[in-house]
């Protein structure tokens, strides 16, 4: 008895938990763990001109990270607009609303142009839809990416960090140079 009650209350815990990822089952929310997001930012060299991308920005934590520690300029992208407004407040409480805004946008339909760091943590199948996009940057702009490759591209540098018992994270960086990729 004692075991059936377990399983219905983990199976409505479960239940609850699908429901809360809405619509955008593709791209869940899950954010990228603090030391990660720093070390992304230390691979790509990110700098106080540069302008860092981040697709799938979740509650702001890349961007914000990047205006504040490294004084770059910083959009995210974000197709669920609860965490667009969670991350404009958590931007103006950290003060760096004026180096960063959040914008409500389907990935697939932003211009990439003006972005020299693009920051991901998309599954491998999502990441392959943005390739179009990505080919179109600057040359000397970076991609990072959190724990998935890009399929078909062949990473600058591959870097693994512990990520505890459950996880190692595995960080991908990509410098773009002339000529389509």
């Amino acid at each position: 008895m004692r075991v059936s009650k377990l399983a219905l209350v983990l199976a409505l815990v479960f239940i609850t938990g699908c429901a809360n990822l809405r619509y955008y089952a593709e791209v869940p929310y899950v954010p990228s763990p603090p030391e990660v997001v720093d070390r992304m930012l230390e691979l790509a060299e990110v700098k106080k001109d540069d302008i860092v991308y981040d697709i799938g920005s979740g509650d702001g934590r890349i961007v914000i990270r990047a205006a504040k520690k490294h004084g770059a300029r910083g959009v995210g992208i974000e197709i669920d607009p609860e965490l667009v407004e969670r991350s404009r407040a958590k931007a103006k409480e950290e003060r760096v609303e004026h180096r960063v805004e959040f914008r409500h946008q389907d990935a697939l339909t932003v211009d990439l142009s003006p972005a020299t760091v693009v920051t991901l943590y998309m599954f491998p199948e999502f990441n392959a839809k943005l390739r179009p996009l990505l080919r179109r940057l600057k040359p000397g702009s970076r991609v990072v990416s959190h724990d998935f490759d890009i399929e078909g591209w062949s990473p600058t540098t591959v870097e693994r960090m512990d990520g505890g018992w459950l996880h190692r994270h595995t960080i991908y960086l990509w410098k773009i140079e002339g000529g389509d990729r």
